[in-house]
């Protein structure tokens, strides 16, 4: 007979409706709430009969019911955090509100009016009945529609937003996120500006717009986010700061599915989790081959460097290289250190703003060469030029790779850098950069 070895983790409760397209209300917070590390319990309001495309029906559960599945719960488990989504009705957020008031835990209210299709989820008579939810939460975390029923106040603006969110503190919130998705964000159309607001302060999260309607769940998804690491003891700051970055990745890599926008992925941060040893051990396998063929030309000057992103890396940390480079020995190649993430940040840079253009490509080599500039030319390859700002902040030298991207017809075979005079290989798998790198290489060997 085997030892167990139980998973010991915090407990999350989510009070919402459940959407039978699986990708917003209870699916999504249980989903969004187990990629984070958190057990995930719920209580049905709802069910609904809803997909990509909009919400063919609604069936609200008995009041009793609901009051039943939430004292099972907390009855049962030591419950971290509480987030509520569809609650439909005036009695159910009554009940809902005096559930909140009689548990320790702090609670996550998103105020679900209508879906991201535009149907609606809330009787218009029950808008009034969420003061006193509102004034028991912990956070309130409504888009710019949501606020301004829930405050009376127009929105249109960052400013309109922070007006908004102190009206909900004043009501008695410990704090509101005022999501940005539908702001003018200071009449920037490439960025989203979410705000927290408290009875102290208003602090900005801002990331670029993502070019895309695939946001179905994306409200469930970020208030679970944060209920999530609430239960796991962070702090409110912490937890919203994750939430979004946790979204923006969610929304950028959805899910193409059905016959709607499709729906955020919310295993998107655990996915790239698991994707990086196969990426560290292709990293290997490019520096094997680039070993095995002697290539010390790719190395002869300022060095050589081998990176590649996970599928869904969107940070230095997530792009592995090899630690302190490839060097050149009489005998050809030598790898320094061994492949590990987030040790080639400007290499990564790079790669991370091509893939700003072009997400499938995720390996690259780096060879700082003045003479590997030629080889390009002679290999006849599409190539793309930018300039790297000396000194520049990391987001400036991605924007400068990003927008020579852009510019060129199509991903190139090699990025040229001006000022450094060095070439950079990619390819949208670790095969096709050893053969370009192993050509590459050739050219050098031919022209020396």
């Amino acid at each position: 007979m085997r030892r167990p070895a139980p998973d010991e983790r915090p407990v999350a409760l989510t009070v919402a409706g459940s959407d039978s397209g699986g990708g917003a209300g209870i699916q999504a917070d249980l989903k969004t709430m187990d990629a984070h590390g958190v057990f995930g319990t719920s209580a049905i309001t709802a069910a609904t009969a809803q997909n990509t495309t909009g919400v063919q029906g609604t069936h609200v559960l008995p009041v009793e019911q609901i009051d039943a599945q939430i004292d099972a719960v907390v009855e049962d488990f030591d419950v971290g955090a509480i987030k509520t989504g569809m609650l439909a009705t005036a009695p159910v957020i009554d009940l809902v509100a005096e559930q909140v008031a009689a548990s320790d835990a702090p609670a996550v209210v998103d105020p679900v009016m209508v879906a991201s299709s535009g149907d609606r989820l809330l009787d218009a008579d029950a808008e009034d009945a969420y003061e006193d939810l509102i004034a028991r939460s912990r956070l309130v975390t409504p888009n710019a529609d949501e606020a301004e029923v829930l405050t009376g106040r127009p929105l249109e603006t960052v400013a309109d937003a922070r007006a908004a969110g102190e009206a909900l503190v004043e009501l008695g919130a410990d704090a509101a996120l005022v999501k940005g998705g539908h702001l003018d964000a200071d009449a920037r159309e490439d960025a989203v500006v979410d705000l927290l607001v408290t009875e102290e302060s208003a602090e900005r999260f801002e990331h670029p717009r993502i070019d895309t309607d695939a946001t179905h769940g994306s409200g469930c998804t970020l208030s679970s986010a944060v209920a999530a690491r609430l239960a796991r003891g962070e702090s409110l700051r912490d937890a919203v700061a994750e939430g979004v970055s946790f979204m923006e990745r969610a929304v950028r890599y959805h899910y193409d599915v059905g016959e709607g926008p499709g729906a955020v992925n919310h295993g998107v941060a655990r996915s790239e989790r698991a994707d990086r040893a196969a990426t560290a051990e292709a990293i290997e396998e490019v520096l094997d081959r680039l070993v095995d063929s002697g290539a010390h030309a790719l190395a002869e000057e300022g060095g050589l460097q081998i990176v590649g992103a996970t599928p869904y890396a969107e940070r230095p940390s997530e792009v592995a290289g090899v630690e302190g480079g490839v060097g050149g020995t009489r005998r050809g190649l030598r790898a320094n250190r061994g492949v590990r993430f987030g040790v080639a940040d400007d290499e990564a840079t790079v790669l991370l703003g091509v893939r700003e253009i072009d997400p499938a490509t995720r390996f690259a080599a780096t060879v700082r060469s003045p003479r590997a500039v030629a080889a390009v030319d002679d290999l006849d390859w599409e190539r793309a030029i930018y300039r790297a700002p000396d000194g520049s902040a990391a987001r400036s030298a991605s924007d400068a790779v990003e927008t020579a991207v852009d510019d060129a017809d199509g991903t190139p075979t090699a990025l040229l850098e001006e000022r450094t005079r060095s070439v950079t290989v990619l390819a949208e798998r670790s095969s096709e950069l050893a053969e370009r790198t192993l050509a590459l290489a050739d050219e050098l060997d031919r022209t020396d």
